[in-house]
């Protein structure tokens, strides 16, 4: 496996909110980038925020035009995986939070990249031994969790599976730094770090809501005030987006147990639509 800092090139798969981000600080890192979809939509919408974040960034004077431009000249969409992946050095996928298909996306990769290419999934919750099943190489497979939104999120949280390389956490930890930010390493466990006690705060809060304790306002209020939160845990929850909240919920109410079991009330805004920020409407009117 190459050394962090002799990576030229990289594949993102999925244009979503996360992967567009991802393929962002890759690009603004000097990795050359192909950000894969297989639809041209999100794909077309995925260059344009990443075009529209980068022109902020010069508006605000946190980067010079020409750094924005530059970097936004190493970004190119695919529609095809074995395009997106050839001579990457680094493949990092950011599709939809599902088992299965992250397993046949790697399943489908493995063979498409040369036997030194660091492969990682941007999974916030499930587990890294089990997407690595699929992989004749695990050791080179770890988890690289970013945050939303990842250009100015500082945490990157690495995963490590139980066959993970020690040199692979190791390299993933200089990529990180190298990407601006500050890794933390973390074993395989359901939710991990960040996710586990995110959530846990997540669905407390929703509880609260639903046994008429407070307002969403009020509670916010309370840990961005008391707590010194940057924002409250139903704001936060409304930029993840509730589905994606109760996905995570139920499965980690399978894994560790019904302290985690979702309120009603989470099921019944995702049943309404009311999937927070994405859909204009959660727990705030946005």
């Amino acid at each position: 496996m190459k050394d962090a800092t002799a990576m030229t090139k990289a594949a993102v798969l999925g244009a979503g909110t996360m992967g567009h981000g991802i393929a962002q600080v890759c690009a603004q890192a000097g990795l050359e980038v192909r950000l894969f979809d297989l639809a041209e939509e999100p794909l077309r919408k995925g260059l344009e925020a990443i075009r529209s974040m980068l022109d902020k960034g010069v508006e605000k004077g946190k980067m010079a035009a020409a750094d924005a431009d530059a970097a936004f000249a190493r970004l190119r969409g695919c529609n095809s995986l074995e395009e997106a992946c050839a001579g990457c050095d680094l493949v990092i996928e950011a599709v939809p939070e599902k088992l299965e298909l992250k397993r046949q996306v790697f399943a489908a990769v493995e063979g498409m990249v040369g036997r030194e290419a660091m492969l990682a999934t941007n999974t916030s919750s499930l587990s890294i031994g089990a997407i690595a099943e699929v992989l004749e190489r695990p050791e080179r497979f770890l988890g690289l969790h970013f945050f939303n939104p990842v250009p100015l999120m500082a945490l990157l949280e690495i995963v490590t599976g139980e066959r993970t390389a020690p040199a692979a956490a190791e390299t993933a930890r200089a990529l990180g730094v190298r990407l601006g930010k500050q890794p933390i390493v973390v074993r395989d466990a359901p939710g991990f770090a960040s996710s586990r006690l995110g959530l846990a705060l997540g669905l407390e809060a929703i509880r609260m809501v639903e046994q008429g304790v407070a307002s969403a306002a009020d509670i916010d209020r309370a840990m961005e005030l008391g707590y010194r939160h940057p924002m409250g845990p139903l704001k936060l929850t409304d930029l993840i987006g509730l589905d994606v909240r109760l996905g995570i919920a139920e499965y980690l109410a399978s894994q560790l147990g019904p302290s985690f079991e979702p309120p009603q009330l989470l099921r019944q805004m995702v049943q309404d639509g009311r999937l927070g920020k994405k859909a204009g409407r959660g727990f705030y009117d946005w």
